[in-house]
């Protein structure tokens, strides 16, 4: 005996029924009307995921930096309260160092930044402060100063001399060696440095 229930039968009128029959068709698949929603579902999944991974990483960097803060905080705090506790440090009691002349007087300044010249006597100029009495003057950055008032300048050190030697407001001939290697001079007026 055959055992008709594990075997599926044909439903009569299909081909299967008709013994001269036309060709079995194959079933169209059926159609997910509701597909596209699926996607758009998992898009929004997908963003919503990246967007509280975001968040929690973010929030693990903001704790990290609040830790960090309250750690430095309670150390500032802990040495501050060392401090209080600390007895001073003992002094001697010192009277304050009277005022040279030299220091009272003004120093001049050109206004220039300078090194020792690398080919030659001289103070290059690196850098030219603007305003100053070196701009003013026309003194631009490549400059090697040879000369101010009757002093020669042999380097950078020598012209800081002469400089500070100089008074405030006085007018000075300077002799400048341009990067072209022309020689020009220059009336320049020192000024006050404060």
């Amino acid at each position: 005996m055959e055992q008709t229930a594990l075997r599926p039968k044909s439903m009569p009128g299909t081909a299967g029924d008709d013994p001269g029959g036309a060709p079995e068709r194959k079933p169209r698949p059926a159609r997910r009307p509701h597909a596209a929603r699926r996607r758009g579902k998992r898009l929004v999944t997908w963003l919503s995921g990246l967007l509280c991974a975001v968040v929690l990483v973010l929030a693990g960097v903001g704790l990290g930096t609040v830790g960090a803060t309250v750690i430095s905080m309670s150390k500032l705090a802990e040495m501050q309260k060392q401090a209080a506790q600390a007895p001073p440090p003992a002094r001697k009691p010192t009277a304050p160092p009277a005022p040279s002349p030299a220091a009272a007087a003004a120093k001049g300044s050109l206004g220039v930044e300078v090194v020792d010249a690398p080919k030659g006597p001289g103070a290059l100029v690196v850098a030219v402060h603007v305003p100053g009495p070196g701009y003013t003057a026309g003194l631009v950055r490549g400059d090697v100063l040879v000369s101010l008032g009757t002093a020669r300048i042999g380097s950078a050190s020598d012209l800081a001399a002469v400089v500070a030697d100089a008074h405030p407001g006085r007018q000075l001939t300077m002799t400048v060696r341009h990067d072209s290697g022309a020689r020009q001079e220059l009336t320049v007026t020192p000024g006050v440095v404060t």
